[in-house]
């Protein structure tokens, strides 16, 4: 038995809107990100999720405040769901980084999980802690649909790895993911997955 889990990054941030890396670092929802949890909750009331499952940091949490309210559920939460760690681009961006040292800049380009930045967590951690996230909620919803609100690397990176993509492609083949859009993944109870749709936005666009 399968379990679908609609995987959504959660909203806007300042950081985020200047990309610059956040990482684990706890910062808020702008108006924006706000607008994308609303259209969210919005999606939620209409597709009806079996359960809600977030990072601990509080960009996730606030996102999925409007699908838990349309559900009447109380979401549930991960650690193992939370943001890599970027060290020393915490609050920087990555023109930023490559003009103080361009060498490591372009390694990071290249191969970003071989070369990650000083002090980053190693990408190959935090793909395992957060394929092994995914297959425990998985795990403990079978037959159900769940909303999974976390965050762009760390989705990228588990993507890549229950998908069998090399994890240094992340970046290239997932060149990221939209603020609040569903990804629809399927996870089979043999371990097996399958990327059914990605970055579907909540909302058609009105204009």
């Amino acid at each position: 038995m399968s379990t679908t889990l609609l995987l959504a990054r959660h909203g806007q941030t300042i950081w985020h809107a200047e990309n610059r890396y956040a990482g684990v670092s706890d910062i808020g929802l702008t108006d924006e990100g706000r607008a994308q949890a609303n259209a969210l909750g919005r999606w939620a009331a209409t597709n009806r999720p079996d359960a809600i499952w977030t990072s601990p940091l509080s960009r996730a949490i606030a996102t999925a405040e409007p699908a838990a309210r349309a559900l009447g559920r109380e979401p549930h939460r991960e650690p193992d769901l939370r943001e890599c760690d970027f060290g020393v681009v915490e609050g920087r961006t990555l023109n930023e980084f490559a003009a103080e040292v361009p060498d490591a800049a372009e390694a990071f380009r290249a191969d970003p999980v071989a070369y990650p930045f000083p002090g980053a967590e190693n990408p190959l951690d935090a793909a395992a802690r957060g394929t092994a996230a995914l297959r425990r909620i998985a795990a403990a919803h079978r037959g159900e649909r769940v909303l999974v609100v976390a965050h762009n690397t760390l989705l990228r990176l588990v993507l890549c790895s229950l998908l069998g993509i090399p994890l240094a492609e992340y970046r290239r083949v997932f060149p990221r993911l939209r603020n609040a859009a569903i990804t629809e993944l399927r996870l089979d109870k043999d371990g097996s997955a399958a990327l059914l749709s990605l970055n579907v936005p909540c909302e058609q666009d009105r204009s």
